[in-house]
């Protein structure tokens, strides 16, 4: 009963969380957190689990899961984004990543090889829009919330600097990179299980190449949730990887 009830909240919440540029983040904090105790964490912690599981599209309850049981993670990407003075500003403002507050038709019109084109160009390519990030509903204290909400919307970021695609292959990849970096228990998961999902074409290719980069990546690279990827759109990524330590995956060419 606690559980369902508490689903249902969160089916239609999630479908309420406004897009306007003028929103605060604290407005939307406030519109749509759902107050929860230990025990009833810990009862959405198990049932988002179990329907993930059953259906891998639940974004809801992934999205769900990964508030249930990231609060420890979250705290410790705080402290780390409170330790850099871009992290910091990052924290300070709180910005947003929709349609609303990012102009994606001006993105188009950026010079190839700039971060702004290449994140215009994965949307456009992979069918993707930034409004689909859901809203952090259960966890209470709105500093480390809105960590996991910047988590989710720079994901489809940390996919165009990593040069990543959407399949399962490029997927379980920035998950770990994500996983290392962040220690989020969702990341951890999807880097650990994700391979199992793998077709049998991939699966060489990610032992071989990918899975040891994401490691080198994610070990070596600066601590990418620190990046305040809105106003470095006209960078160059060559230039960003140089700076940020990141080099692109190489495969070998094909015979």
């Amino acid at each position: 009963m606690l559980l369902s009830r508490h689903l249902q909240k969160l089916k239609y919440h999630r479908t309420c969380t406004t897009n306007a540029a003028t929103a605060t983040f604290e407005d939307d904090f406030h519109k749509n957190h759902i107050p929860t105790n230990i025990f009833q964490k810990l009862a959405l912690s198990v049932g988002s689990a179990a329907v993930s599981l059953l259906d891998p599209h639940r974004g809801d309850m992934i999205a769900c899961l990964g508030e249930t049981t990231g609060q420890q993670a979250a705290q410790y990407v705080l402290n780390k984004m409170e330790s850099s003075p871009e992290g910091l500003e990052i924290l300070k403002q709180r910005p947003r990543i929709n349609s609303m507050t990012v102009n994606l038709e001006k993105l188009k019109t950026y010079p190839e090889g700039t971060l702004g084109k290449i994140y215009s160009n994965f949307l456009e390519r992979n069918q993707v829009t930034p409004d689909s990030r859901l809203m952090v509903q259960f966890v209470d204290d709105v500093n480390l919330a809105y960590v996991i909400q910047r988590y989710r919307e720079v994901h489809d970021l940390i996919h165009t600097i990593l040069e990543m695609p959407t399949n399962m292959l490029g997927e379980v990849t920035v998950k770990w990179v994500e996983a290392i970096q962040t220690t989020f228990p969702m990341c951890i998961g999807g880097a650990l299980f994700g391979p199992i999902r793998l077709k049998p074409k991939h699966r060489q290719l990610y032992k071989q190449y990918y899975l040891p980069w994401a490691i080198k990546t994610g070990t070596n690279s600066d601590f990418l949730l620190n990046l305040f990827f809105e106003k470095r759109w006209e960078q160059p990524l060559v230039e960003l990887h140089k700076e940020v330590g990141i080099s692109s995956l190489v495969l070998p060419s094909a015979k």
